[in-house]
């Protein structure tokens, strides 16, 4: 296994690749600017929007001193300091400043001239956080291929399964938030590809709905070992195997129970390959969407009298599932006192 954390907060790029996406106008996306009506009244809330809780110094590598040597009081939140850069070596400083040093003074002119409105200050921060992720993940792409390559180079490439993962999607400015948690499509949603020479039809991709929760059960029937009886996943072996597989599930669990990161609340759920449903215990709410008609998750029609026999389905689904799991209680992972959902 071989696992990149450089993806991960804070977003830093090798400097081999620090103009790698140099004059590169990186397409918003459509809910940059969300106004979270419509949805959960936690959205608002939250505590992981790039235009109010990205850090200058951390995030996006304008430092308090160069501020500071501008003239310029920033707002918004610069707890961390400059952790990456204050860690480097001189030469490497000297090529960081080389690059970001004209780019942040340019930015801070034009913020101490009043030339930047607060919408434009939300715009640089997605561009400087979006370039700053892409640069940040192609060295993971170079770093996969040299793997590929040395499996190739010493005759094992037809002899390996090679799979490509993550632990969950991330936000890239959708619904204007980096970070993931919630179960909205772009965190709930992760990567898997995978290669298995002489099985996998290249090209192919299923469309049954897999978990995480497979994964123990897949390499097991890989290795031929049988699956233990308590392991709650399945194995996907027949569905890469091009089988039919009839009874597969049509349904997946979602739980998310930690209390407080990025203020984002403790909520369960279920999802279809059309539509999905989740309640959130700390406001009772329940939030509904359409993912055909309605991909980017902005209106919840669970109030909605047209999708009353989906509501009614989704509904008995997701018990359904809460009984398969035996997931715990609400009142389990319930936060404690003083630390309870505000309004």
């Amino acid at each position: 296994m071989c696992q990149h954390k450089a993806p991960h907060r804070t977003f830093s790029p090798a400097l081999r690749h620090l103009n790698a996406f140099e004059g590169v106008d990186i397409p918003e996306p459509d809910s940059l600017f969300d106004d979270y009506k419509n949805r959960s009244v936690t959205m608002p809330l939250n505590e992981m929007e790039i235009g109010r809780h990205m850090h200058w110094s951390y995030d996006l590598k304008l430092r308090g001193d160069e501020a500071e040597a501008a003239g310029v009081k920033l707002p918004g939140p610069n707890r961390y300091g400059a952790k990456v850069y204050n860690r480097m070596s001189l030469s490497q400083k000297k090529t960081w400043d080389g690059y970001f040093g004209p780019r942040n003074k340019k930015f801070l002119e034009d913020y101490k001239a009043g030339k930047l409105k607060p919408e434009d200050v939300v715009k640089w921060k997605y561009q400087r956080y979006i370039s700053n992720y892409l640069a940040t993940v192609k060295a993971v792409d170079e770093n996969v291929g040299r793997m590929l390559h040395y499996l190739k180079e010493n005759g094992l490439d037809q002899n390996t399964i090679v799979i490509y993962s993550s632990d969950q999607g991330f936000f890239l400015g959708e619904h204007g938030w980096f970070d993931k948690r919630w179960m909205f499509e772009e965190s709930f949603k992760m990567p898997f590809l995978i290669k298995w020479p002489g099985v996998i039809k290249p090209g192919s991709r299923p469309k049954q709905l897999i978990q995480n929760i497979d994964y123990a059960p897949t390499w097991l029937e890989m290795a031929g070992v049988k699956v233990p009886d308590e392991v709650q996943g399945r194995s996907i072996v027949p569905l890469l195997k091009g089988s039919k597989v009839d009874d597969w599930r049509e349904a997946v669990y979602y739980a998310y129970y930690e209390i407080g990161e990025h203020a984002v609340p403790q909520h369960y759920g279920v999802r279809t390959e059309t539509h999905k449903l989740f309640y959130l215990p700390a406001t009772q709410e329940w939030q509904m969407f359409d993912l055909v008609k309605d991909p980017e998750e902005m209106v919840n029609v669970y109030d909605n009298p047209e999708y009353s026999k989906v509501r009614e389905s989704l509904t008995k689904e997701y018990y359904r599932l809460r009984e398969h799991y035996d997931a715990p209680s609400y009142e389990e992972y319930a936060p404690k006192k003083g630390e309870e959902f505000q309004k």
